[in-house]
């Protein structure tokens, strides 16, 4: 069914006057009672009851006219949603990161986003590094926050992060109560680190500045969280080197030293340039800002 003729008789249900509707509908009042008598033809249904004085409804077209106020309604959202959804002010936004984003730049963007974009269901996704490139390829996700990678190639990328190395160790650990510590206070410690094939960036971080001071790093346990980490070295198997964002986890009996001379770590944020997502553009432009 065309929608216009609900609309004529929306207007003439909420005026009951034909030369008002009409005035309402900017036509005139011929056109008007023919597509009427043609909407209730189609129907098969009387609507109204009218003279040359009054206009009133039926029962039916009492029912009629409350379910066309609902249609015309209805489609007025589902026209201001598809707009919104085609500008990027409605929608949803998927962004995975890793857990070392977790405690820097992601709940930051979380707040900007959420209160410039409050309509874009925002999901979140904490995903281990080495799988965030492909998802973003895939499109299973839109954007990734992670440590680079040399398998970034046809992605974009732009840093978010560059942050020090800090020392976690146990707080029972004879240099916990160190102010800070040099690389080479570590040449004999075990090492707990994420695994080359999660976090390669860091994983070469820590093993280059190592061999910088003359020493490799005695790498007891490799693991795939940044979380599993820290959790070993709590109960005295080892000591690692993280991004200083970490310290921001509260991991009972840890202490974090700074490291002197420390390398920066880096953390990037990847998207595909094919990607069609209109609520991209705002998510980016919160990075920027």
């Amino acid at each position: 069914m065309d929608i216009k003729p609900l609309r004529y008789f929306v207007a003439l249900a909420e005026t009951l006057h034909f030369g008002q509707a009409a005035a309402r509908l900017h036509i005139s009042q011929p056109p008007l009672s023919r597509q009427l008598t043609a909407l209730e033809q189609s129907i098969g249904v009387k609507l109204l009851e009218r003279n040359s004085r009054n206009v009133t409804l039926t029962a039916a077209g009492e029912c009629f006219y409350q379910d066309a106020k609902n249609v015309l309604n209805t489609l007025e959202q589902a026209v201001h949603n598809a707009r919104a959804v085609a500008a990027g002010d409605a929608g949803v936004l998927t962004i995975g990161f890793t857990m070392c984003a977790a405690y820097s730049v992601i709940p930051r963007y979380t707040r900007l986003f959420s209160a410039a974009w409050p309509e874009v269901t925002l999901q979140l996704c904490e995903v281990v590094s080495n799988n965030l490139l492909e998802q973003v390829r895939r499109g299973d996700i839109d954007a990734a926050v992670l440590l680079p990678s040399e398998d970034e190639q046809g992605l974009n990328t732009q840093t978010v992060v560059a942050e020090p190395l800090c020392v976690a160790l146990a707080s029972t650990h004879a240099l916990a109560s160190e102010p800070s510590l040099a690389i080479t206070q570590l040449q004999d410690e075990a090492f707990v680190v994420a695994a080359e094939n999660a976090a390669s960036s860091l994983y070469a971080a820590i093993v280059k500045h190592c061999q910088r001071h003359g020493f490799n790093p005695n790498i007891r346990f490799e693991v795939q969280l940044q979380q599993t980490v820290l959790s070993l070295v709590a109960e005295g198997v080892g000591i690692a080197l993280v991004p200083a964002s970490m310290q921001k986890a509260q991991v009972a009996g840890l202490q974090y030293l700074p490291l002197d001379d420390a390398p920066l770590i880096e953390q990037v944020l990847v998207w595909s340039p094919a990607n069609q997502n209109p609520c991209l553009r705002g998510f980016l432009a919160c990075v920027g800002s």
